[in-house]
């Protein structure tokens, strides 16, 4: 599915190349979040069965461009070009698509209509390759941010939390180090709990104040200078402990205004984080 209905709001900060061997030479950099793995020609033909007919090279080098205009902030073109290749691009046309909708677009239901591209695209992803943890990972981030649009109860009463969960889980079975899979049921743990109360969060969906902080705190021992860890923990804070954990919820929020972007996510992460401290 291909959810191009009007022009995506373009990206307008700071710039970042990677063009040439620069991409894999600072690749886990780049993915220490989410681990995916380096789009070369090995990975195309490890993943056949998700690849368009042709060379493995070809494809690896239009799967590389897709992931340099993801990381230099051209969301829309990472989104086309990781399309155009069917299910082996679905990750960076789900990512992009994800970046887009939760900074740029600012049209409710243009953002819905884009987190739900993202979770069919990611469910077939799931079907044809389950080993790939990112067609989880990326699933359960989109759902997550859908549900958060249509308000969490009624998500919740719906069923999402349970999927969610499940894949993020089933994400970091597959990769135990996605310090984004962390961060996201850190989030999920703690929206549930604020959403619902204690008691019914871990009757009902196993969620618990404490299993939100040991996601928090294994996304920033993988990551710790990764802002988005430092942003979604301080928001983790606020929301389990309010004004008894402010501080430490600053705390985190200026280590992340302080960190220095190596992609267009990033310095969109790190701006959101000075706009906070500023405030």
């Amino acid at each position: 599915m291909m959810a191009k209905k009007t022009k995506w709001k373009r990206y307008e900060g700071e710039t970042f190349e990677y063009s040439g061997q620069l991409l894999k030479k600072n690749w886990a950099r780049l993915h220490r979040g989410d681990r995916e793995p380096f789009p070369d020609a090995a990975f195309v033909k490890a993943h056949a069965a998700l690849a368009p007919d042709g060379d493995a090279g070809d494809t690896a080098a239009i799967l590389q461009d897709a992931w340099r205009a993801y990381h230099r902030g051209d969301f829309e073109d990472a989104f086309l070009l990781g399309g155009s290749l069917g299910l082996i691009g679905a990750n960076v046309a789900n990512k992009a698509a994800n970046i887009q909708a939760t900074y740029l677009e600012h049209e409710h239901d243009a953002k819905l209509a884009l987190f739900l591209d993202v979770v069919h695209r990611a469910e077939n992803l799931q079907k044809a390759a389950p080993d790939l943890a990112n067609g989880w990972y990326l699933y359960a981030q989109a759902l997550g941010r859908y549900s958060q649009g249509i308000s969490v109860a009624k998500a919740l009463a719906e069923g999402h939390g349970g999927k969610i969960k499940a894949a993020l889980e089933r994400a970091l079975e597959i990769e135990p180090k996605h310090a984004d899979a962390h961060i996201a049921l850190g989030a999920f743990h703690a929206n549930v709990v604020n959403k619902v109360g204690g008691m019914a969060a871990r009757l009902t969906f196993g969620a618990t104040k404490e299993a939100a902080l040991e996601h928090y705190e294994a996304a920033l021992k993988l990551a710790p200078d990764y802002a988005v860890a430092h942003i979604e923990c301080a928001n983790g804070l606020a929301m389990l402990f309010g004004k008894a954990k402010l501080g430490e919820a600053t705390q985190h929020y200026e280590q992340a205004a302080r960190f220095a972007p190596v992609d267009a996510m990033e310095w969109l992460d790190v701006e959101l984080a000075k706009a906070e401290v500023a405030d």
